[in-house]
């Protein structure tokens, strides 16, 4: 099975459209690192933004005030959320789980 071809046209589209994903997953991550967005309010988010809900679920809770890469991975794990988990994996209850922690 070969790989697919696609015209140039088509692999720049695809690379600005990575690119504007990364941005947004960025500066949502920034957001929270100041408050100015809460947890709350980004699992709302991710419920009506496919590239919110694509966002791992580690580095979205290590970017939080107060919590680093180590707590994260403690919380986490603490919880039965695995490193690689995105958003839209959560189920409700995980999701409760890390707003009753982090909150």
């Amino acid at each position: 099975m070969g790989v697919p071809q696609s015209s140039p046209e088509q692999r720049q589209a695809a690379l600005e459209k990575a690119a504007a994903a990364r941005r947004l997953r960025a500066e949502l991550k920034t957001l929270l690192k100041t408050g100015s967005l809460t947890l709350p309010n980004l699992f709302e988010r991710a419920d009506a933004d496919e590239l919110v809900a694509g966002m791992k679920v580690y580095s979205l809770v290590a970017s939080l005030p107060g919590v680093g890469k180590v707590k994260a991975g403690r919380i986490m794990a603490e919880i039965g959320i695995a490193d690689n988990r995105r958003i839209r994996g959560l189920n409700d209850r995980q999701r409760q789980a890390l707003l009753d922690q982090l909150s």
